[in-house]
């Protein structure tokens, strides 16, 4: 069995612990999303079953995001201590609770509460990322890393196609849908439960095995450096902005743009669902060519073009996003929505393929760090969307002025790094 970083990415193949654990973490991933989610397509149901208001929406969308914050600081330094494998299936365990539990919700308080813990689920992203970096070589970190991300993001966008017709199941059974719903979050309940079990069984934390059964004493995160002293680069904090302005505004997007189609439009729910889920289903690709073109833009000219390409992407997703704020028709919202999604995806990926560079002794911490970014991204997002005196319209306006904004932050922000070979990936 061949050992050490792979320097290729070979998509197709589950050969060697490297690969093997490249397809299980971004499928964990994928159930991750799929959970953390699920409840977004149900909503217009669940609005009408709770009685909730403009803004109680607005809070619960809030709470999905913002306990992640929190969540991926901490297995950020798990992965630097524990390794990712034992905190994955953690994390998948503790997360699984909210999600079989919040059928049991008959009022907005308990509602809320579990959504909030559902969030937890979100810190997932940083312990995917912190895999993938520890199994591939640095010409193919930001690629693969970008597939393993953008292939689990496609949960968010496969929950808003998915989980209305597993409602639309339950109701055709006999069940009312407020009956419907709850047990409809039942299956991605199970999925996360299965997923621990499968990641447990099935994954090294290294090439070379897990941390306990290895002598780490020679390798380069060996001895992590210290959570303030990661924090100190300011690169750092640029990168947190950087993904609180694409990754931020997708999940928010995720969580709102069945509601929004609906009311906006007034779409049906599978309809609804069917568009939003489009939003998400683009990371099938986009994530990874943002992750791919930005290894090749690092070859070329180093960690100062990646930072040039993240901030080119970040601008045009904030245009995308004004112009989808004046859409009048279903038609041209959808197209823009293509548009700006594409952009957004694309600045996911690049910003993942600066990530692993900017302290290699503390990997774990700077991605928690930055994945954290995309959360409070989320919900200062949310904050917009449950105010009463603004409308949806005008949320996502201001959210394009903010992600532009933070688009010439990154572009004075130097990520000096010199140039890494050719990467290479292989379709076989």
């Amino acid at each position: 069995m061949a050992t050490g970083k792979l320097s290729k990415l070979t998509i197709f193949s589950a050969s060697g612990i490297q690969m093997r654990t490249f397809h299980i973490t971004w499928l964990t991933f994928f159930v991750c999303f799929f959970g953390w989610f699920g409840i977004a397509p149900l909503m217009p149901i669940i609005r009408e079953d709770l009685h909730l208001t403009k803004p109680q929406i607005g809070n619960a969308i809030i709470a999905a995001v913002s306990i992640t914050v929190f969540a991926r600081l901490i297995v950020g330094r798990l992965c630097d201590t524990i390794g990712p494998r034992i905190t994955y299936t953690g994390l998948l365990v503790l997360g699984a609770i909210p999600v079989l539990g919040i059928g049991l919700s008959h009022s907005y308080e308990s509602f809320l509460w579990f959504r909030l813990a559902i969030g937890v689920i979100g810190a997932s992203f940083v312990i995917t990322q912190f895999h993938t970096s520890a199994m591939f070589a640095d010409t193919i970190k930001g690629t693969a890393n970008a597939v393993a991300g953008g292939w689990g993001n496609l949960g968010g966008g496969v929950t808003n196609m998915v989980m209305p017709l597993i409602l639309g199941a339950f109701v055709a059974a006999g069940y009312t849908k407020p009956e419907a719903w709850r047990l409809a979050m039942l299956v991605p309940g199970v999925m996360l439960l299965v997923m621990a079990v499968v990641y447990y069984r099935f994954t090294k934390d290294t090439p070379e095995g897990n941390y306990a059964e290895i002598n780490r004493s020679n390798t380069v995160d060996a001895n992590p450096v210290s959570f303030g002293k990661a924090a100190a680069d300011w690169r750092v904090w640029a990168l947190f902005l950087a993904y609180g302005a694409c990754f931020g505004i997708e999940i928010t997007f995720d969580g709102v743009a069945a509601l929004y189609f609906t009311d906006t439009f007034k779409l049906d729910l599978a309809t609804a669902g069917l568009l939003a889920g489009i939003f998400g289903f683009m990371n099938i690709f986009a994530r990874a060519l943002g992750g791919i073109v930005a290894d090749k833009v690092g070859v070329k000219h180093g960690m100062r073009g990646k930072g040039i390409l993240l901030a080119t992407m970040l601008l045009l997703e904030g245009l995308g996003i004004m112009l989808f704020s004046q859409t009048g028709s279903i038609a041209l919202a959808v197209t823009v929505m293509l548009g700006f999604a594409m952009f957004l995806k694309m600045a996911n990926g690049a910003t993942y393929a600066i990530v692993p560079f900017v302290n290699k002794r503390a990997v774990g911490a700077v991605s928690g760090i930055v994945g954290a970014g995309g959360n409070v991204g989320g919900v200062l997002a949310g904050f917009l969307f449950k105010s009463e005196s603004i409308s949806y319209g005008q949320a996502f306006l201001y959210i394009g002025i903010a992600v532009a904004v933070v688009a010439m932050v990154v572009a004075v922000t130097r990520f000096e790094k010199k140039p890494v070979p050719e990467p290479v990936v292989e379709f076989a």
